[in-house]
């Protein structure tokens, strides 16, 4: 895929200086710096490399990225890292994707609260995950998986929702075998979504009685209380959503699969269309009719705000790891599992230094060559210095 002719940055440039001092009013500490790295993201302001090709001597300068988690440039090479460290956590088994969403009522109240409530719909969504599956009615057997946080859907708008990938089974009680599901699904959703619903609602119960929660600007301080026990009352109504899709491949397929769910931002470069008469427009896919693409134009401010809608609090841990595949205890436990599935050959350990070690090669635009580091430069430099002549093609 080659380089997108539309980036973020771009759309950030053309809103102009009046859009960036708006900024400085609404926007917090978090957003100005997500903001600040976009726009200097693989520019002279971040300093750079001298690449020199290996076979016909081509010089050329690279700009260092921003590394930011929410810009688009910066996340091939991390989402690349992560999944080859992933390689060797991965089962001999197929695997279930199952996605626990916030409901719309409740999108507001995450929005102005995103630390306390993201944390809760994790926390709340993977408990409701280990207690159905120890259940020996479903399944009786402690599972393990790990999740990734989205908070937006096609159109940008805000849309918090966690996906779960699962291991197809679990271990025993006395972790002397490995059972399987009898549902082709893992898991009944029409349980699974009563316990999520019953858990969020008494974590945030709790939440608002210990230490309060951040209430729109149009709900005085008067009638809060009211407003939060009939937001309690709507979200009762209706049944929480929870969707799991049937088991997909092996542990190679898995790889290719978690690739479109790790590391993703809001909206990715190769996404936008065009930008003219002050209207951004980009694909999105249409779910509701059989995933077909169309083409939404939204004005720059609109666009723009919708974006800086999914910057995540400061160190808040998007990708997490339960039961089994916890941390703590995560390499003896998957010892135990590939026991249990009579896996003889255990998966190799990836390091991150046999996956990342040493300079990244990439392809030179005139002969083909492989292109490497031979000198860096600092922010300071980038001023002072004239860039490289190109030497002759022996």
């Amino acid at each position: 895929m080659g380089r997108p002719l539309l980036e973020i940055a771009d759309v950030i440039r053309a809103a102009g200086p009046a859009f960036i001092e708006r900024c400085l009013s609404c926007f917090d500490r978090q957003h100005l710096k997500v903001l600040n790295a976009i726009l200097r993201c693989r520019t002279a302001a971040l300093g750079g490399h001298i690449d020199e090709c290996t076979r016909c001597g081509f010089l050329t300068i690279s700009y260092n990225s921003c590394r930011n988690r929410h810009c688009p440039k910066c996340q091939a090479n991390a989402r690349h890292r992560w999944l080859e460290a992933r390689r060797a956590d991965l089962l001999p088994t197929r695997y279930f994707h199952v996605v626990f969403t916030l409901p719309h009522e409740l999108a507001p109240l995450a929005l102005l609260n995103k630390k306390v409530l993201y944390d809760l719909l994790f926390r709340a969504s993977a408990e409701t995950l280990l207690e159905v599956a120890t259940d020996p009615r479903h399944l009786g057997a402690s599972i393990g998986f790990f999740g990734v946080l989205h908070t937006w859907n096609q159109k940008l708008e805000h849309h918090p929702h966690v996906h779960y990938v699962i291991p197809r089974g679990g271990v025993s009680p006395d972790g002397t075998h490995w059972v399987r599901p009898r549902y082709n699904f893992f898991l009944p959703v029409k349980v699974l979504g009563k316990v999520f619903r019953g858990k969020f609602i008494a974590g945030l119960r709790d939440i608002y009685a210990d230490t309060g929660l951040r209430f729109p600007r149009q709900i005085s301080a008067n009638v809060q209380q009211s407003f939060f026990v009939d937001l309690i009352r709507q979200c009762h109504r209706h049944p929480w959503v929870v969707y799991a899709k049937r088991p997909f491949g092996g542990p190679e397929q898995v790889l290719l699969y978690l690739g479109n769910y790790t590391h993703r931002v809001a909206i990715s470069n190769h996404r936008l269309v065009d930008l003219a008469d002050q209207q951004v427009r980009f694909r999105w896919r249409d779910s509701a009719h059989k995933n077909k693409k169309r083409v939404m134009s939204l004005r720059i401010e609109e666009f723009l705000r919708r974006f800086f809608l999914h910057v995540l609090p400061h160190a808040f841990v998007r990708i997490r790891h339960f039961g089994f595949l916890a941390n703590r205890k995560r390499r003896s436990n998957l010892v135990l599992c590939r026991k249990l599935l009579n896996d003889i050959e255990p998966l190799p350990v990836i390091t991150s230094s046999q996956t990342t070690g040493g300079p990244q090669l990439w392809p030179c635009p005139v002969c083909g060559g492989a292109m490497v580091i031979i000198e860096r430069f600092a922010v300071t430099q980038t001023n002072v210095r004239s860039p490289p002549h190109r030497r002759e093609v022996a």
